[in-house]
């Protein structure tokens, strides 16, 4: 049996403050709104307060991250669908990661993008992990992957016009 991992006060702070952006940004992409926002993100939180493994590397904490907040988002959506969300809380909230307006429509066209495009997209582009590792985090074959990335720049080029990748 494996031995249980505790972590100290000042670890977990020094994880929240590394991640937390990450992890608000994957959530909100997902949620679209603060409360359900925030609320994930502490969720994603506490289960890693409560993993009891140690991490065999940075790059292995990052993606057990990744992964579980994704998993949290789904959850909380299939446990509420079909919520309305004010589009100005949703403008709001992007404009506190980037002021940039062209970024902001990139991240606004990539949000857009349906769920399974979308958490490929976002960790291609934003996170920069290869198709081989993305693959790995959502249990498809790489080849789905690259497939997922090739179909949603149809509807990302549409959105942004030109080869959207390039700005």
């Amino acid at each position: 049996m494996g031995r249980t991992f505790m972590r100290t006060d000042q670890e977990i702070i020094a994880l929240y403050e590394k991640y937390v952006d990450m992890v608000y940004r994957i959530c909100f992409s997902y949620l679209k709104n603060t409360f359900d926002t925030e609320d994930a993100v502490q969720d994603t939180f506490i289960k890693l307060i409560r993993h009891s493994k140690s991490f065999a590397s940075p790059n292995h904490e990052k993606a057990w991250l990744i992964v579980t907040t994704v998993n949290t988002c789904k959850d909380a959506l299939r446990r509420c669908k079909n919520q309305d969300v004010p589009l100005d809380e949703y403008a709001d909230c992007l404009a506190t990661f980037d002021t940039d307006p062209a970024s902001r429509d990139i991240l606004d066209a990539v949000c857009a993008l349906p769920p399974k495009y979308k958490s490929t997209v976002y960790l291609y582009y934003y996170e920069g992990y290869s198709s081989g590792e993305i693959a790995s985090f959502l249990h498809k074959p790489a080849s789905t992957i690259r497939n997922y990335l090739h179909e949603a720049r149809v509807p990302l080029k549409k959105q942004l016009g030109g080869d959207w990748n390039e700005r």
